[in-house]
């Protein structure tokens, strides 16, 4: 029997969804949660506590909680401002954990601002395209030229650990305060919120930037819920071509298409290449550090998959695979906590976790680090701060909230394993409907420069 005709409706939505944004999947730098429910307080969370502390008060201005992108691109945009920020970062170092995420025009535009585009542009390839395909037999089904069809766009995979290396380099000395945990928000006045670290240090600011990942124990002391898992998992991994003599691909984003599941791989550099695969799965599932099992378990997801994709997962270091859940947070109006409280504010995925499907997580992360940091730095020079802080949120809410629920709208449509549906997306959909350039409006933010602050006399 013939499969029952798809209504237009639903095509229109697909050929929406199937045009494919997350050519890698970014994941914020805190370690993923593994949850079947969501707890009110975790024993990590950060909570208001009266301390009974001898320890002296440091005052700051601000004060960043998180060295991910979010965190340092905060600081260096407030710097090229005249502001200074200390970052407190949990770990003794900068972490090295992730493998790749994409940015698009929007993203490069960002570090333009903060003068380090060129930095990295010089070490990853631009992506010229985007080649789609089907799972069963690797039969094409479209191919996209980002010049043909969306003129200006920039994109290109980055390791985070050099965008954060390349971010931290360009901050002073010493602006990163490493092996600072948070241990509870101690209190808020008219002179500031004072933050108490486990070390024992107490600090006094005049702002908070919460910028400390998906999990933010912040967020939860400001009443935000805990991100929603959305039904799907994802492997990731960098595949490494240095001993082979340089990875063969062209420099394009190859995308696949099965039931229920999907798959891609995007070159990096000469040598990197970095791979994903999302898949569909009811809750997240014991968490497994296993590096060569999750290997193997994400090898087995696409068996009898294009031999290119198969090839690259293999060359693909074991320690260099990762299974995450895909979470998000709609910040509903009247419903969602605001993103200040007092001096104190989230940025990134603190405030606005969102899936990959439109390769805005990072992108995102950024422009917030721009926009908080023009209207934050007048504030902080002058008196009060709050009303720059609610003047932020108005701005970005309009932006972040729209952006967040089609990211998940459009993972929730592309994970679809209903074989009809899926005849139509790769006989019609994908090959008759799909239009790249008007899906790719998004990327069109301007952020304008951060004109460097004239150096003190």
């Amino acid at each position: 029997m013939a499969p029952a005709p798809i209504p237009a409706h639903v095509q229109e939505m697909l050929a929406v969804a199937m045009t494919p944004m997350a050519a890698s999947v970014y994941y914020p730098a805190t370690q993923p949660c593994w949850y079947s429910s969501y707890p009110r307080r975790r024993r990590d969370a950060v909570v208001v506590a009266a301390s009974a502390s001898s320890s002296p008060e440091e005052t700051k201005d601000v004060v960043i909680v998180g060295a991910g992108i979010a965190g340092l691109a905060t600081a260096l945009s407030l710097r090229r401002l005249g502001v200074g920020a200390t970052v407190l970062e949990q770990g003794p170092s900068l972490r090295a954990g992730g493998t790749s995420l994409t940015l698009f025009k929007n993203g490069w535009r960002v570090l333009d601002s903060i003068g380090v585009a060129d930095e990295l542009r010089a070490k990853y390839l631009r992506v010229q395209g985007m080649r789609m395909r089907s799972s069963v037999g690797g039969r094409d089904l479209r191919e996209f030229s980002f010049e043909e069809e969306a003129p200006g766009q920039e994109v290109r995979a980055v390791e985070r650990r050099v965008l954060l290396e390349t971010l931290a380099s360009n901050l002073p000395p010493g602006a990163i305060s490493f092996s600072s945990k948070l241990k509870s928000v101690a209190g808020q006045g008219a002179d500031g919120t004072l933050l108490e670290l486990q070390d024992g240090r107490r600090l006094r600011s005049k702002v908070v930037v919460g910028c400390d990942g998906v999990n933010s124990p912040i967020a939860r002391w400001m009443g935000f819920s805990e991100p929603r898992y959305v039904g799907h998992m994802a492997f990731r991994g960098l595949a490494d071509y240095a001993g082979a003599g340089g990875q063969p691909f062209e420099p394009k984003v190859n995308y696949i298409y099965g039931r229920g599941l999907r798959a891609g791989f995007v070159p990096v550099s000469p040598t990197k290449v970095y791979w994903f695969i999302c898949f569909n799965s009811p809750t997240p599932g014991p968490k497994n550090t296993d590096a060569a099992a999750l290997k193997k378990e994400a090898l087995e997801l696409v068996r009898g998959w294009p031999d290119d994709l198969v090839a690259v997962m293999r060359s693909t270091p074991d320690d260099s695979v990762v299974k995450t859940p895909l979470v998000d947070r709609w910040l509903w109006p009247g419903v969602a906590p605001s993103a200040s409280r007092g001096g104190v504010v989230l940025v990134g995925d603190a405030w606005h976790p969102m899936t990959p499907n439109l390769g805005q997580g990072a992108c995102c992360a950024l422009e917030d680090a721009v926009v908080l940091a023009r209207r934050l730095a007048p504030a902080v020079l002058a008196t009060g701060v709050g009303e720059a802080l609610r003047e932020y949120e108005r701005e970005r809410w309009g932006r972040i909230f729209p952006l967040t629920a089609r990211a998940g709208l459009v993972g929730a449509l592309v994970q679809w394993g209903n074989p009809a549906v899926c005849a139509v997306r790769d006989g019609v959909v994908i090959p008759r409907l799909v239009r790249l350039g008007p899906f790719l409006e998004h990327t069109n933010f301007e952020c304008g420069l951060l004109e460097p602050a004239p150096p003190s006399p």
